[in-house]
């Protein structure tokens, strides 16, 4: 073969191989590029589930009730040195949206029993204002017994504020009563940080407590028998208790006791 036609030849073979599909090459940079942007979008997907999951672990206060917004300022500075934060643990804030048929039994056998008149106290608001029982005859009353660190009550306090905006204040009361002896500061940030719209009640004790050093209960909390957190009593409009209960309970047992004995 002249030299004139190999080059014609080589110059065919090139233009073939130029002209072929690029087959197995071209396969695997396509998969290359698929597999890189799945990786891309699983790790994006995985932070914003974890971005979810760190946000939703603490939820956001409410607004300060009337009463929180007028507290003096040296009540304010004090509880915003305390540093509340809602605590919490697994298994928590799952049994309030159950039926009322969900409730738990009392824990404590020191509960004072149905049919029983409350014992009567007058005790303050972090911010000195005192609060009778025997004020609220005539009404359907929640008394409540919590403590600020304690993960079930935290869980509810959002519940016991809806129920109370529900019902009409001409004929249901609340009150919550810390039971665990705790300074009027880590009381006020707790009720601020719900923005709870019914009063909280200091039950001083010989071994006061706060949101960071638990205490012993007051002679209120003991007179009643608490043993466990939250613990309820509702009291129909004498002033006689209908029930009694310990523990997170279903909104829809706390609400149908609540009317109940608007009725009685």
């Amino acid at each position: 073969m002249g030299k004139a036609a190999r080059m014609k030849a080589e110059r065919r073979a090139a233009a073939a191989v130029a002209s072929a599909p690029a087959g197995p090459a071209v396969s695997q940079r396509t998969i290359a590029l698929v597999t890189a942007g799945l990786t891309v979008a699983l790790a994006i997907a995985v932070g914003v589930l974890l971005a979810t999951r760190s946000s939703g672990s603490s939820p956001p206060p409410a607004a300060a009730s009337p009463a929180d917004q007028g507290a003096p300022a040296s009540l304010v500075q004090a509880a915003d040195a305390v540093g509340f934060h809602p605590t919490n643990e697994p298994g928590t804030g799952t049994i309030e949206g159950k039926p009322a048929s969900a409730g738990q039994a009392p824990y404590s056998p020191q509960l004072l029993p149905v049919g029983s008149p409350a014992p009567g106290f007058a005790l303050k608001t972090p911010q000195g204002e005192t609060v009778r029982l025997s004020d609220l005859r005539g009404k359907a009353v929640l008394l409540e017994f919590f403590a600020t660190w304690c993960p079930h009550c935290n869980a509810e306090a959002p519940h016991l504020q809806e129920i109370h905006s529900s019902l009409p204040r001409s004929q249901y009361a609340f009150l919550s009563l810390n039971a665990d002896g705790e300074d009027a500061a880590s009381v006020f940030a707790y009720h601020r940080y719900w923005g709870l719209a019914f009063p909280a009640l200091l039950d001083p004790s010989s071994v006061p407590g706060s949101f960071t050093s638990r205490g012993a209960p007051g002679p209120v909390t003991e007179r009643y028998g608490i043993q466990a957190y939250p613990a309820y009593y509702v009291l129909d409009r004498s002033g006689r208790i209908t029930w009694r209960g310990d523990g997170e309970q279903p909104d829809a047992l706390l609400l149908r006791e609540l009317r109940q004995a608007s009725r009685a």
